[in-house]
C-alpha cells in the first residue's frame, strides 16, 4: 500500500505532513511532534509531521477492515512447544540465572494487498477501547503499525518520569494468584533500578503497587514508577537505561533476554517493543509496551499479532498457555472478520483453531 499517505493517530490526535524519518534517538530532544515505533530486537523509527490536529474516533469515509479468515492465523510457538518453553524456563530458574522470563509467541495470517492499518485502527478504537491506543503509516519505510495498548512504557512531563509495568491478568480479580503479585514486585524492582540510571538519586518512588485495573475481556495488576530525569538526561539515555520494557523480558534483565533469544522461534518486532509520540517542543511524550498491537510485513503479506505471560518459579505451563490464549482471542476476533463483523465481536476460542 505505498500509495497511502503517512499518517499516525496517538492521543486524541492525527498527524500528517510527514517532514522526517530517523532511527537517531537524540532527535526526540531536537524540536517537532515525533512518533516513535521500537521494535523489540531494538530497531527505532521516528517520524516528524509537520500537521496536527486534534480528531476524536470516528471511521475514516470508506476506510472497511477486510481481515483475515479466523481460521488462517498460525503461530510461533505450539501449545506443545511453548509448554515446553515454560518448563526450560523453571529449569534456568532453579538453576539461579533467572528469576522471571517472559515467553511469547508471534501469531500471524495471510493479509489483502489492498489492507489499511488505519481500518484496523478504526475497528480496534470502536471495540476495543485501550488508554494507549495509536497507529502508524509509514509505507516506504516499512512501517505499519496498531496498537491497543494497555501498559504504559514512559511518560514525561517536563523531568518527571513515570512507566506503568502490568504484570498479572486473569479473566476476572478472582484469577490472580499470589504468583502474579510476586511477579509484579519483581518487574517493578527491575523498572526502578532502569529509571534509577538517568534519574536523580533518590527520586524515583512507586505511588501504586499492584493496583487492579479492568480491560475488555480480563484484568491487570498495574503499578506506578516515577522518578526525575537528571537535567543532562534526554530520551536517547532514557531508551537506553530502560529498553526492551522490563515487564516484557523479565529479571534480571540481560540474563532474561538471553533465554528469550533461546528459545523464542519468530523476531517480536514491534511487540514487546514502544510505541508513541514525543513532543521536543514541550518536553512531553508518552511510550506505550507495544503489546496488544498488530502490525503488517509486506514483503511476506502477513498480518502479525503477539502474545505472552511471564513465566516464574510458580508458573504452570497449561495456565501460561492459557494466559497467551486469554490475551489474543477477543483481539484476534475483531481483526479476523470481514467488514460484517458484529460490534460484539468477542473471545469465541475458533479465532485460534490454527495455532
Amino acid at each position: 500500500m505505498k500509495d497511502l499517505p503517512p499518517l499516525a493517530r496517538f492521543g486524541g490526535r492525527v498527524m500528517s505532513g510527514l517532514l522526517d524519518v530517523t532511527s537517531d534517538p537524540e532527535a526526540l530532544d531536537s524540536r517537532g511532534l515525533w512518533t516513535v515505533v521500537a521494535g523489540f530486537e531494538g530497531e527505532l523509527t521516528c517520524a516528524r509531521f509537520r500537521d496536527v490536529r486534534p480528531r476524536p474516533y470516528r471511521a475514516a469515509p470508506g476506510s472497511r477492515w477486510h481481515g483475515p479468515g479466523p481460521d488462517r492465523w498460525t503461530t510461533s510457538l505450539d501449545r506443545a512447544g511453548y509448554t515446553a518453553g515454560v518448563r526450560r524456563i523453571r529449569e534456568h530458574i532453579a538453576a539461579g540465572e533467572v528469576y522471571q522470563a517472559n515467553l511469547c509467541r508471534v501469531l500471524s495470517a495471510p493479509v489483502a494487498p489492498d489492507a489499511d492499518i488505519e481500518a484496523l485502527a478504526d475497528r480496534l478504537a470502536a471495540r476495543h477501547r485501550a488508554p494507549y491506543a495509536g497507529m502508524i503509516r509509514l509505507p516506504e519505510h516499512g512501517v505499519e503499525v496498531v496498537s491497543a495498548s494497555p501498559e504504559l512504557f514512559l511518560r514525561r512531563t517536563g523531568r518527571v518520569i513515570e512507566s506503568g509495568p502490568v504484570k498479572g491478568t486473569g479473566r476476572t480479580e478472582a484469577d490472580i494468584l499470589d504468583k502474579d503479585h510476586a511477579e509484579n514486585v519483581m518487574i517493578v524492582d527491575l523498572v526502578r533500578n532502569d529509571l534509577g540510571r538517568v534519574c536523580a538519586t533518590g527520586s524515583v518512588t512507586v505511588p501504586e503497587l499492584c493496583a487492579v485495573e479492568r480491560h475488555p475481556g480480563l484484568v491487570h495488576l498495574v503499578s506506578t514508577v516515577r522518578g526525575e530525569l537528571r537535567e543532562e538526561a534526554g530520551w536517547a539515555g532514557l531508551l537506553a537505561a530502560a529498553f526492551p520494557p522490563g515487564s516484557v523480558t523479565g529479571a534480571p534483565k540481560a540474563s532474561a533476554l538471553r533465554i528469550i533469544e533461546a528459545l523464542e522461534t519468530a523476531p517480536r518486532g514491534p511487540y514487546c517493543g514502544g510505541v508513541g509520540w514525543v513532543d521536543a517542543d514541550r518536553r512531553t511524550g508518552e511510550l506505550a509496551v507495544g503489546i496488544r498491537t498488530f502490525w503488517i510485513d509486506r514483503a511476506r503479506s502477513r498480518l502479525l499479532f503477539g502474545t505472552g505471560a511471564g513465566i516464574t518459579w510458580g508458573s504452570d505451563p497449561e495456565r501460561e498457555w492459557d494466559e497467551t490464549e486469554l490475551k489474543a482471542a477477543r483481539l484476534l476476533a475483531i481483526a479476523s472478520h470481514g467488514p460484517s463483523a458484529p460490534d460484539d465481536a468477542g473471545e469465541s476460542p475458533s479465532v485460534l483453531s490454527g495455532t
